[in-house]
């Protein structure tokens, strides 16, 4: 059935039912599976009920493809034909609405006869914007939106971010000692973390499009920026390096392995191109971007380059002073510090800089108790006033 052929009046918005929260949980966990594999769309989790007998009935799951395509609602509805009739969809973010490189799925669950639609928030990306709930509701199907926003806002954070400000949802960690150091005095690097704090660290970048550092920490430490948990080697994010004079050596370990794991490395106009050819013929893709005001990357400029390449959610490992520049420029989104239950007893670099420290008391809440992961302990931070419009 098309919406033209649809003969009933446009619907009036529906009222919220007791299992209503309970599958659009399960559809946030189906969306959480595929963080990191389908930029630069959001991954959306849906799932197909039929709620008219006297228990509900799960027909279909089904959350967002890598690399985008299909979408989580076309692949819920693959093989269901007639069942789908009269049926639910819970949805983690509005149906699309518009023609793209598929049909919208707006009119995919018109066509399929579903008779109720339970969303999670509505999409802010202009092309839908309200459009696919409007469609939805011309049709005559019921709609019931806003369960549990916050939570499925959180989930398309990156998406929400790449629509309104053109860069992507920028999730810092750090990590700690139990007296809040991140180095000794001379800038040595600790093992600060145990295993199991690290594994999870692993997992991080596994549902994150990109990780940044800066060149510091590449020259200090010669860092792989791969995810190396058993299983989940494939899904290593883009590598990203901020180095504003390309100090990067074409023998790193990360110009090394270029052409195995997606690399790139954002430097100033000015910056030598003798020694971006080097890198470049190891295969780094380079980007240049204005330096700001220090003479540094512009940060703001090197997050939309990211951002308009469909990089969607960037994870920031780069220490106490890119952190802080991060900060400064009120570019934090999320915030996980990570504390060792061991003291480095001696004067050392703080990892927290005045400005960080200043921002997440006044714009950050945390969220739930902390977590631990061994001996370690995870506190996750979330943006509760809204950042600086993009410049």
């Amino acid at each position: 059935m098309s919406l033209a052929a649809a003969s009933l009046a446009p619907s009036a918005d529906g009222k919220e039912r007791p299992t209503d929260r309970a599958f659009m949980r399960q559809a946030l966990a189906l969306g959480e599976r595929h963080l990191g594999l389908t930029a630069p769309n959001p991954s959306v989790g849906a799932i197909i009920v039929d709620e008219r007998g006297s228990r509900p009935l799960i027909l279909a799951r089904a959350v967002t493809a890598p690399g985008g395509r299909p979408h989580a609602e076309a692949l819920a509805f693959e093989g269901l034909k007639e069942r789908a009739r009269g049926a639910s969809l819970f949805v983690t973010l509005e149906p699309c609405a518009h023609h793209g490189r598929t049909p919208p799925c707006a009119d995919a669950a018109i066509a399929a006869g579903i008779a109720r639609v339970v969303c999670g928030v509505e999409d802010p990306d202009p092309r839908i914007a309200g459009k696919g709930l409007a469609k939805l509701r011309h049709a005559g199907i019921e709609v019931v939106a806003g369960v549990l926003e916050p939570e499925c806002r959180n989930l398309h954070g990156g998406h929400f971010m790449r629509v309104s400000q053109g860069r992507p949802y920028v999730h810092l960690k750090l990590a700690m000692t139990a007296d809040g150091f991140a180095s000794d005095a001379t800038r040595t690097p600790l093992r600060i973390t145990g295993t199991i704090a690290d594994a999870q660290t692993q997992l991080m970048r596994a549902r994150s499009d990109a990780i940044m550092v800066g060149v510091g920490t590449v020259l200090a430490d010669d860092p792989k920026l791969t995810c190396r948990l058993p299983g989940l080697e494939t899904r290593s994010p883009i590598r990203v390096i901020l180095d504003t004079h390309l100090r990067t050596p074409p023998n790193s370990t990360f110009a090394a392995s270029a052409r195995v794991a997606p690399s790139v490395i954002i430097t100033s106009e000015g910056a030598s191109r003798d020694c971006e050819a080097h890198l470049a013929a190891k295969g780094v893709i380079v980007f240049r971007v204005r330096e700001d005001a220090h003479g540094r990357v512009d940060l703001n400029e090197a997050l939309r380059r990211l951002g308009a390449n469909g990089v969607t959610i960037v994870m920031c490992e780069g220490g106490p002073f890119l952190a802080e520049e991060l900060a400064k420029a009120d570019l934090v989104d999320e915030f996980v510090s990570i504390s060792s239950s061991q003291a480095l007893g001696r004067p050392g670099l703080p990892a927290l800089g005045n400005s960080l420290r200043e921002a997440i008391s006044r714009d950050f809440a945390a969220v739930g108790e902390p977590l631990c992961f061994g001996e370690d302990r995870f506190t996750r931070y979330v943006r509760v006033r809204p950042c600086s419009p993009a410049s």
